[in-house]
């Protein structure tokens, strides 16, 4: 099966991402923990072997501000367009289900997020329709989709503790196979910062 890695992900400007960590880290310390995530993410994404891996980005590629981001090479750039998060990436989703490859729809938001755990979840699509791997806030760390539904993407909080649940519940509804993974840790919030790896406390 064809698997597309989809890392949604802004630039990592000071002041405009990962600001719940501004009172722990200063703008440019979250801006420098933002760009770590992604470099991260990207190189793990590449890393798994499926091929071209697809940032898309927020604002949009041609920005200055990603002129200034290192990305590493094997990428395929595409903006995220308009919309809630859950508008963005059913596009994301239905752009490549729709010509026939299975799509993992990723954050840069946590470290544990590996090519190992990658591959399982491009295993697991081979057994099911959908994957997921639920953060520990109640979010998600990754989906990954072999078939499309708009159903797994509207009138859903995004940010809030339910998001994971919500997405099983309709999971069950369609009557999917579906797998979920043991839960991971996002690095959104200041309590969060314990689960960074050792190697990464220069960040706080």
């Amino acid at each position: 099966m064809n698997v597309r890695p989809v890392v949604f992900a802004k630039a990592p400007q000071p002041g405009r991402v990962k600001t719940r960590l501004i009172p722990a880290l200063g703008p440019d310390g979250a801006a420098a923990l933002a760009r770590r995530l992604l470099r991260h993410t990207l190189t793990e994404a590449l890393a798994a072997g499926f091929g071209p891996v697809e940032l898309c980005a927020s604002p949009d590629p041609a920005h200055p501000a990603w002129k200034e981001t290192a990305l590493p090479p094997g990428l395929v750039l595409t903006p995220q367009g308009d919309g809630d998060l859950g508008a963005r990436m059913a596009r994301a989703a239905r752009r490549h289900i729709d010509t026939g490859r299975a799509v993992v729809l990723l954050g840069t938001d946590c470290p544990a997020l590996t090519c190992g755990r990658l591959r399982r979840i491009a295993a697991a699509l081979h057994q099911g329709q959908a994957v997921l791997v639920p953060a520990l806030d109640g979010g998600y760390v990754a989906l990954g989709l072999s078939r499309f539904h708009p159903a797994l993407f509207e009138a859903i909080a995004w940010g809030g503790d339910a998001v994971a649940a919500t997405t099983c519940a309709r999971l069950r509804r369609l009557g999917w196979r579906f797998h979920c993974l043991p839960p991971l840790a996002d690095i959104d919030r200041p309590g969060d910062l314990r689960h960074l790896p050792a190697t990464w406390r220069i960040c706080r």
